[in-house]
């Protein structure tokens, strides 16, 4: 059995995995990336490349049928989504072919096959044929897989995932999406504005929770006015596959029909097969294998980054995550830390968050404040028909620090970078508001918000005392 040996062995070519490897040669040390299907992982694959190329296919039907708002007269508009699927595919393809060159010109070496510990440094990799590894440093970036819930498991024929349902060729009339997450808003976002009939079912008081009442709120607004149907604090109990299409049954009230359902209740920590005990690396009792903020395990010289550690599942954190953790492999100091994530849903609005919510701020002890200004009174929005949404910034109210925003509307997914930058650094509302921010913009927004929240407005009423 063939035996190399190497300073560095990254399991995982996702987006935490490759750009580990990648650091970790950079910095001298010899080194080999395993992948057992794929490089890019679920997210160039099954995940975010891919939703967001069929969503861009969305946007561009979206305009066209505000063409006449803009004083453009179209003709009959045809819907092809086998050949919004064949597009998919080639961004897929095309970006798993450049992102093998790039790891082929740092002169890494890929083992395509599973891997398990043997030990703390010696690894089996199992592919076209058996290979031993011994390494020096181990980096775990083994990622998520998809949630099946057991009462009603995904046949991929009527029940999909967020995988399979990628591999529809032709449109449903209509799809229940059990789970308002991010996941289950981006899918309902893109078949409404396809013409399918939508329905949401979340076990939750609202949906996409997680990002705030105000976001949730003005997102629920938007989703009933496209003519999306929302239950929440509903719970499925299971999904009758009989006869044409599936049926919902509730725990509480009547069910739904539809063609298909999708499921999208989020996603589990992928370990399967990796028998990390073998090198003594503790897991938590959901499966998440536990790091510092050096991103190293219990065990020295063995470290885990992206999904797998539970932290927080997104690809930039994973791909930051993964540089921490070549650093630190090699000898230097990087740490972690999770105040300034940026967070996009690409829904229609886009929803972009950063840091703290107000609740959350008042939750911490903080003397939280709230700017917050809405898209229709921004010039370019109204030149541009894009005035759904708001930006706001929270702070803190003693010292001015911006402690989070939040914004939902159009190109929320880059206007977001200015306050990760913000928040990252500590900075404060006289940062923003002293900072020229070009005209006519939708960045002017934050200068806005940050004027508001100072008690200082300009292109808004001042707050009636």
């Amino acid at each position: 059995m063939d035996r190399t040996q190497y300073d560095m062995v990254v399991i995982g070519a996702g987006p935490g995995g490759y750009v580990a490897a990648i650091k970790s040669a950079q910095q001298g040390l010899k080194t080999a990336l395993i992948e057992k299907q794929y490089l890019g992982g679920t997210c160039l694959n099954c995940g975010c490349i891919p939703t967001k190329t069929l969503l861009s296919n969305a946007q561009v039907l979206h305009k066209i049928k505000k063409a006449e708002e803009y004083g453009i007269v179209t003709g009959p508009v045809k819907i092809h989504y086998d050949k919004m699927k064949a597009r998919k595919d080639s961004v897929v393809k095309g970006i798993r072919e450049s992102l093998g060159g790039l790891i082929a010109s740092n002169n890494i070496d890929v083992l395509m096959g599973t891997c398990e510990f043997q030990s703390k440094n010696e690894l089996k990799i199992h592919g076209e044929k058996t290979t031993l590894l011994s390494a020096e440093k181990v980096i775990i970036a083994t990622g998520s897989d998809t949630l099946d819930i057991p009462a009603f498991p995904c046949d991929h024929k009527k029940i999909f995932n967020s995988t399979s349902i990628l591999e529809l060729e032709k449109l449903p009339s209509s799809i229940a999406i059990i789970g308002g997450g991010y996941i289950g808003c981006e899918f309902a976002s893109l078949f409404i504005e396809l013409g399918v009939k939508v329905t949401i079912v979340e076990a939750l008081p609202s949906i996409v929770q997680a990002q705030g009442k105000d976001i949730s709120t003005f997102l629920t607004g938007v989703f009933e006015e496209k003519g999306i149907t929302l239950k929440t604090e509903t719970f499925v109990e299971k999904i009758d596959t009989a006869g044409e299409g599936v049926t919902l049954h509730f725990k509480h009230g009547e069910g739904v029909h539809a063609d298909i359902a999708l499921v999208a209740v989020g996603r589990r920590i992928n370990t399967d097969g990796l028998h990390q005990e073998r090198a003594g690396v503790y897991t938590s009792e959901k499966g998440a294998i536990e790091v510092n903020e050096r991103m190293e395990t219990n065990v020295p010289g063995i470290y885990a980054i992206g999904d797998v550690t539970g932290k927080a599942m997104l690809a930039h954190v994973a791909s930051h995550q993964g540089i921490v953790a070549a650093q630190n492999a090699a000898g230097y100091h990087a740490t972690m830390h999770y105040n300034a994530v940026p967070a996009v849903i690409f829904t229609d609005p886009e929803i972009a968050t950063c840091g703290m919510t107000l609740d959350e701020a008042k939750e911490k002890g903080y003397a939280a404040g709230l700017g917050k200004f809405p898209f229709q009174a921004l010039g370019k929005s109204q030149a541009a028909l894009e005035t759904n949404g708001f930006a706001q910034v929270v702070t803190d109210t003693k010292t001015g620090q911006i402690l989070g925003a939040q914004v939902i509307g159009h190109e929320a997914s880059v206007l977001i970078a200015e306050m990760a930058l913000a928040i990252n650094n500590e900075l404060t509302l006289a940062c923003v508001t002293e900072t020229i921010h070009a005209h006519p913009t939708l960045a002017e927004s934050w200068l806005e918000a940050a004027l508001i929240a100072g008690e200082t407005p300009i292109h808004f009423p001042p707050k009636k005392r």
